[in-house]
């Protein structure tokens, strides 16, 4: 199977949405030159920076037949749009009462990694995550990328899609077939007995290594990628805790009201969850702090494999 990395993997599943679909356009402060030069200007829209104006122009156009993908790039660069976003986009289809579809995609890129300090090193995905009316992934690997995005741009919600920033030039597997993977629907990246590890990401590859480290030492971690945040894959995350009995959630953004709490609350309030824990939840997340342009510094705000096994060998003790 030949390989991609995780942004050639988006490219691809773009293209391939767009010769399937004549109502399909895209729209970027920075379009992407392999698509303008198939698909052309009309197609692939080169805006000016202003999100707030391109997010609106995409629900609108979303609500009259096309289905546009509006690529904000960095996910910071969407704060300006927070009102197209929260009280329009997300709510649109409701206030229609349904009567009308608003099939529009979102691209973002969140993390660290960059060097590029506090304003465009950020995951803060779980303030979407509060809002009703959208839907929203964080693919780990470039077949997940692949599948993903093919899924959203079909679907008939507003979905954002928020892509790794660490994890662009990244390679994996992708097939030369069509495929799709449902929003949903969490992968089980390693099977284990002892420990339940949910990670997002580039802390799946983290948890994977520190997996590795353990499996040395006879500790046998499953390591399990939700994949999609909203709908989250509840299901398959209680069913991995009520077998290995401990859970460490892996998370990028910090702890406070975030991905990593709603994780716990999903485990710790099903009672039968809840009864087969043998020890407390644990998490590793960045610190609640803005993030550092030093790179020592970042490096310190942000859990790693050596945090996360730390944390698993804090609950094998309990």
């Amino acid at each position: 199977m030949r390989e991609l990395t995780y942004n050639e993997a988006a490219v691809e599943a773009v293209a391939e949405e767009m010769r399937r679909d004549p109502k399909i356009f895209y729209m970027s402060t920075d379009p992407i030159p392999p698509l303008l030069k198939e698909f052309g200007p009309q197609r692939i829209k080169a805006t000016p920076i202003a999100e707030a104006a391109l997010t609106g122009m995409g629900i609108g156009a979303a609500g009259s037949g096309f289905r546009p993908i509006v690529d904000w790039r960095q996910v910071t660069f969407c704060f300006v749009a927070m009102d197209q976003i929260v009280n329009q986009a997300a709510k649109i289809h409701y206030m229609f009462g349904g009567q009308v579809t608003f099939p529009i995609l979102f691209r973002a890129s969140v993390g660290g990694g960059g060097r590029i300090a506090a304003q465009h090193s950020q995951s803060p995905y779980s303030m979407f995550m509060n809002v009703a009316g959208l839907k929203m992934y964080l693919p780990s690997t470039p077949y997940d990328m692949k599948g993903l995005l093919k899924t959203a741009i079909r679907d008939n919600s507003p979905v954002i899609s928020f892509e790794s920033g660490r994890l662009m030039t990244s390679k994996g597997q992708v097939p030369d077939e069509d495929y799709t993977i449902p929003l949903g629907k969490a992968d089980v990246k390693r099977e284990g007995s002892d420990v339940t590890v949910v990670a997002l990401a580039w802390l799946v590859h983290e948890a994977l290594a520190a997996a590795e480290t353990l499996a040395d030492e006879g500790v046998s971690v499953e390591v399990i990628d939700p994949r999609t945040l909203v709908p989250l894959d509840a299901d398959a995350i209680r069913s991995s805790v009520q077998k290995t009995g401990r859970l460490l959630i892996a998370d990028e953004a910090g702890p406070t009201a975030g991905f990593s709490a709603e994780v716990a609350a999903v485990v710790t309030e099903d009672a039968a969850t809840f009864a087969r824990l043998n020890a407390p939840v644990r998490r590793v997340c960045a610190l609640q702090v803005p993030i550092p342009y030093s790179p020592v510094l970042e490096n310190h705000v942000f859990p790693d494999r050596n945090r996360i096994l730390a944390g698993i060998r804090e609950l094998l003790a309990r």
